[in-house]
Order: structure tokens, then C-alpha cells, then sequence
């Protein structure tokens, strides 16, 4: 039991070592490892990494244990550690088409060349609890992977070859970097998949949502979902030319939406894209659904009055360290500004009855 003393310092060191000592829990039980929560919690770590902008599976495995599980604190942890970073240079866009894919399917095309691979997925079990698991049960083995796959190509390539597929724009321009830049408005393309990259998976889950019950006339199809490694290559001046510095995985989401076409675009299908760190495929997803709705400018197409149509809605509250920053500063001492609200009320009060006491004796 911690006993309650006057005095913030105290106070506040207090607070910490009740902190950590609910953090450990029943000292009986053995301590999760930072390894066992990086291998076993594979979901939540690749979720703090996207949103915390920071590829390190051990980082964020330990940012997730300080923050008892609270996966916005600990994307909170890893922003904050990441701006203590030195910069080196910045590395060649990935190449997705060289993927190699744990899994990769499409909601388009049943054959197509690579063909559908499942991989680890929760779309085809049973959503029932397994009391396996509670008694530490063995896992059966998966099936052997080929170790050296081809790469496959995107299932985009094939509306290309007809020309129903909008051409992807081609800019060579350094798009701005919003972990170093604050947002700004009106934001391109770059600058939105930067923020839907970060963004809150919830929120953007949400958005995502309500384009497909109708706000924003956004009826997709997945063209294609790709999970797998990337190499990183980074060019080298001194050498004249790029090298492999590490492979990441990502995910990767295209969808396929109908375009009826408008004054200045014919009718074909237009993209929405997704790519986030790990396994993270329904951010992925959402991420592609809420790119595809904020397009309706460039694309000449009505508002429709949509929440996920309106960039500046969507790109200044999908931020769940700022958002959270300015929902629970409301929790700290606010005394001051409190007492000065609670003199204006009782003096409207006084006032108030000073009228309707004046107005009976009229």
C-alpha cells in the first residue's frame, strides 16, 4: 500500500513505483520477456511500429511491455525515442514487386500467375477460443516454404495491359517528410499516405467503414493484398551505387474502384492504395479504402459531404498521439481555469435570480 502524501514530487515518484510494480503483476508468474512478446505479440508489435514510424520488432516489443500493453502509450514511446535518432541519408523506394510473399491474394482474379497464397491468416478458423493454447499445447508444423520464390506481379499490371486501369502518376519531387515537417494543408497524395501510414487503426477502420455503407460512393475491390520481405537499399555516394542495408516486411493493399468517369477522366478503375509495416493488413486495407475516398478532387468527382471525403477531418484527427495528447491533458490540474468558469457561473446565477425577483415584484 502507498501512502498518500502532500507534494507533487512525491507524489509523482510514487505514482511511478506503483507503476511498475502493477507492471510486473503477480511476481509468481514468470516475467514476459521482451522476446516473447516480439515473437508471440507479432500483431501489436508490427501495429506500434507503422504507428510509431519505427522498424525495430525489438523496440517496439520493449515499448510494449514499459506501456503494460496500452498500444497507443507505446506507440507514444517509440515516436518519442525515434526523434532522438540520428539520421544517416534516406534509402531507395522499395521495390514491391520483388516481395517475397508469406501471402498474397486477390478479390479480382482467381488464377493469376504466383497464384493465391494464404499464408497466416485469421480469415478461414473458426472464431472460437482454443483451450489448447491455456495448456501450452503444442502448435502443429507449418508446411515447407519454398525458399527461393519468384516474384510475382501486381495484379494492377493486368487492367493496365487492357488500359482500364488509371496510369499511376509519376513525380519525381522529394515528397515532404511528416516525421520531421508538421502537416500542412491543402496535402497531396504523398503527404496523406504519410498521416494514413500513422494513423490510428481504429479510426481508420472507421473511415473505411462508412465508405462502404455509402458515405463517399466508394464501392472497392481488393485488387490485390501482399504481405511479405523487402530488401532496403540504400545508395552509397562513395561507391556510385545502391546496396542492400536490411529487409523489412510490409503490407501491401491495391484496391480496384469503378470510376464512372467525369469532365476531365474517362470511365475506368482507380486505385486506392495501403503499405504499413508488418503484418498489418487491415490498416492496409483501411488505409486504401480512406486514399480512394479523399481522391474525389483529383479525380473530378462530386464531395458528397463524407467524412472520409474531407482531408482535413481525416488527416488532423487520425493521429492517436495527438489526439490522446489533447484528450487527456484534461486530466491534469486545471484548477485555475476551473475556478475562474465556476465565478462567471455563479455570477450569471446571481444575476439570473436577481431578474426574476425584480420581474415579480414588477
Amino acid at each position: 500500500m502507498y501512502v498518500a502524501v502532500k507534494g507533487g514530487e512525491a507524489a509523482i515518484e510514487n505514482a511511478h513505483a506503483w507503476l511498475a510494480e502493477e507492471r510486473r503483476g503477480d511476481k509468481s508468474v514468470a516475467e514476459l520477456s521482451v522476446a516473447q512478446i516480439r515473437e508471440q505479440l507479432a500483431l501489436a508489435v508490427n501495429r506500434v511500429m507503422a504507428e510509431g514510424s519505427l522498424y525495430d520488432p525489438d523496440l517496439a516489443a520493449l515499448a510494449i511491455k514499459q506501456a503494460r500493453g496500452d498500444l497507443i502509450e507505446a506507440i507514444f514511446l517509440i515516436r518519442a525515442y525515434r526523434t532522438t535518432l540520428p539520421r544517416f541519408g534516406v534509402s531507395e523506394p522499395i521495390d514491391t514487386g520483388a516481395m517475397d510473399c508469406d501471402r498474397r491474394i486477390s478479390a479480382t482474379f482467381k488464377d493469376l500467375p504466383g497464384g493465391q497464397v494464404l499464408g497466416p491468416t485469421f480469415d478461414y478458423t473458426h472464431r472460437l477460443l482454443d483451450f489448447k493454447l491455456a495448456a501450452d499445447g503444442e502448435v502443429p508444423a507449418a508446411p515447407v516454404r519454398d525458399t527461393s520464390p519468384a516474384p510475382v506481379p501486381h495484379v494492377a499490371e493486368f487492367l493496365n495491359d487492357e488500359g482500364l486501369m488509371e496510369e499511376a502518376p509519376h513525380d519525381d519531387t522529394p515528397p515532404p517528410d511528416l516525421t520531421r515537417e508538421p502537416l500542412e494543408m491543402p496535402a497531396d497524395r504523398a503527404l496523406r499516405l504519410q498521416a494514413l501510414t500513422r494513423s490510428d487503426e481504429g479510426f481508420t477502420l472507421g473511415l473505411a467503414y462508412s465508405t462502404q455503407r455509402g458515405y463517399a460512393r466508394n464501392h472497392a475491390f481488393v485488387g490485390e493484398l501482399r504481405i511479405g520481405a523487402v530488401p532496403v537499399e540504400m545508395d552509397i555516394p562513395e561507391l556510385g551505387f545502391s546496396v542492400e542495408i536490411g529487409e523489412i516486411t510490409v503490407t501491401e493493399c491495391e484496391t480496384v474502384n469503378q470510376f464512372q468517369g467525369s469532365k476531365t477522366e474517362p470511365p475506368q478503375f482507380t486505385r486506392g492504395y495501403g503499405l504499413v509495416f508488418g503484418q498489418t493488413e487491415r490498416k492496409a486495407i483501411s488505409m486504401a479504402l480512406v486514399d480512394r475516398a479523399l481522391r474525389w478532387q483529383e479525380l473530378g468527382e462530386d464531395f458528397v459531404g463524407a467524412p472520409a471525403q474531407d482531408a482535413e477531418f481525416v488527416l488532423y484527427h487520425a493521429d492517436n498521439i495527438q489526439a490522446t495528447g489533447f484528450l487527456e491533458h484534461i486530466k491534469l490540474p486545471h484548477y485555475v481555469d476551473f475556478q475562474s468558469e465556476l465565478e462567471l457561473v455563479r455570477k450569471l446565477r446571481r444575476e439570473a435570480m436577481q431578474n426574476t425577483m425584480q420581474e415579480a415584484a414588477e
